[in-house]
Formats: structure tokens, sequence, C-alpha cells
């Protein structure tokens, strides 16, 4: 009976790592097709990958079949697909002409993804989850696939951009590993009601994104990126260097929810005036 038992508990979930294996092909076939020289292609798998990473968790969370192997292996397919896939696809587009500036900015983008999921896995208890600390890897892979889609899509000549392109690839690993402060959006509460004007918008967004799918996503993320700076500098009293980078100590974290406490009571505050007897 305890044979059975120990033999069950070694297997693993189907559905959430089914999902992650989705991931995992589609940055794979990413790389393969930007080394046949189909970058658009390319690009897309990523995003592609994208949406299963944002299913395998969430599935797993509803079907109660989270495990150390699913979190472990979802890591594992996050490094490929958001960080090797979308190196590899900028440097074959835009970098291999710039020699050792074009491989090391790739690498500095691998090495800011590897470490942002290090960091992530380690923080995961304790870290607050309303923000993300860094820019995440899901989130950097669309910034540096992006602008190879936008690419192209409108025929730009890489040859022309590939400085520009070397630039948002080690900006984009930077942030990874940055202590900018970042929504995580899991504070959104997903399974509660909302008004119809709510589901018109969203109606509306997916109409605008598949107007311009490339154009329109690389400009979210962008815009996303940018957001963790200004949300740091507005977050604290006085920008130091442990605000952007290194180890955050109790006192800069304190300071910082220290501010969001007396933001969210000025707000409630508001509210309570505005509102009608």
């Amino acid at each position: 009976m305890s044979n059975n038992s120990s033999t069950k508990n070694r297997g693993i979930f189907l559905l959430p790592n089914l999902l992650t294996t989705a991931g995992l092909f589609s940055g794979f076939f990413a790389i393969v097709a930007s080394m046949n020289n189909q970058f658009e292609s390319a690009a897309i798998a990523i995003f592609i990958a994208m949406v299963f990473d944002g299913l395998d968790g969430r599935v797993a969370r509803m079907t109660n079949t989270q495990s150390d192997f699913g979190a472990e292996y979802d890591s594992m397919a996050d490094i490929v697909s958001f960080g090797m896939a979308p190196a590899l696809v900028m440097y074959n587009w835009a970098l291999s002409d710039l020699g050792k500036f074009g491989w090391l900015a790739a690498f500095i983008f691998v090495a800011g993804g590897a470490l942002r999921l290090a960091r992530f896995n380690t923080n995961l208890g304790s870290s607050d989850k309303r923000f993300f600390q860094g820019l995440a890897i899901p989130s950097a892979a669309a910034i540096v696939s992006g602008l190879v889609w936008v690419g192209s899509k409108y025929e730009v000549d890489p040859n022309s951009i590939s400085y520009l392109a070397a630039i948002v690839t080690i900006c984009a690993g930077l942030l990874m590993v940055s202590n900018f402060r970042y929504h995580s959006f899991k504070d959104v509460d997903w399974r509660g009601r909302v008004s119809f004007v709510v589901i018109l918008a969203v109606v509306l967004a997916f109409v605008v994104v598949a107007t311009e799918p490339s154009l329109v996503l690389f400009t979210i993320f962008f815009l996303y990126a940018l957001s963790g700076p200004i949300l740091t500098i507005r977050s604290v009293n006085r920008l130091e260097l442990k605000h952007v980078v290194g180890d955050t100590d109790e006192d800069c974290d304190d300071e910082v929810e220290k501010k969001d406490d007396e933001s969210a009571k000025k707000q409630h505050s508001e509210d309570e005036t505005t509102k009608p007897d």
C-alpha cells in the first residue's frame, strides 16, 4: 500500500505541465525560425509562449495541481522562451553585424533574465504580491521580440537601427535586475462582477490590438517598462541607489510601503469627501 502511494506521489500533473511544454516549444520554435530568417514568425511565437506561460500557473491553481516540479519546470521553460529566444531572435535580426558588442548585448539580456528568475523564486514568499521587483522576464521578452516584430512587419532595415536595437536589448536586461517596482496586477479581482462599460472597454481593447498587433503590443509593453522607474520615483521621498539596483533593505521597503499607505489613505479620504449623501 505504501509503495503504491509513493509511486502516485512521484507522478507529474499533466495539464499545467503540458501548457508549460507548449510555451517551451514556442520559444524553441522562435529560435529555429530566426535562424531561417523568419523573424516575424519568431516574434509571434514568443508572444504565444507568453499566453501559455500565463495559463499554466492559473490552471494549476484552479485545478489544485501545483507542485514543486511544476514550479521548477516553469522556470526552466521561461529562461528558454523569454531569455534565450528573444536574445537570439534579436541577435539574428539586428545584432550579428555589430560583432562583439552585438552578442554581448544579447548576453546581458539572457543573464538579466536568469538573475531575475532566480531572485523571483527566492523572494517568492516574502515579496509584496502587488508589485514585481524589477521588470518581469515575459515583459522584457515582449519588448525585445516586439521590436523585431515591428521591424519585420514594416520592413525596417535592421542594419539602420542595429545600435538602437542593442540599447533596447541591454536596457530590457538591466531593468529585470533593477529594484524598480512594477504593478503585478495580482490584486485585481478577476472573479468579481464588473459593469457593462468595463466589458465594452475590453472588447474595444481587443479591437485596437487586432488592428495593428505588432505596434500596439510593443507600445503597451514599452510603456509598462517605463512605468517602473516612474512608480519608484513617486513612491520614495528621495531617490537613492538602493531604489534602483542592489540589495534592498527593510528601511527601503518600509519607506515605500509607508508612502503607499499614505497615498491609499489620501485617496480614500478624497473618495469619502466626494461620495454623495
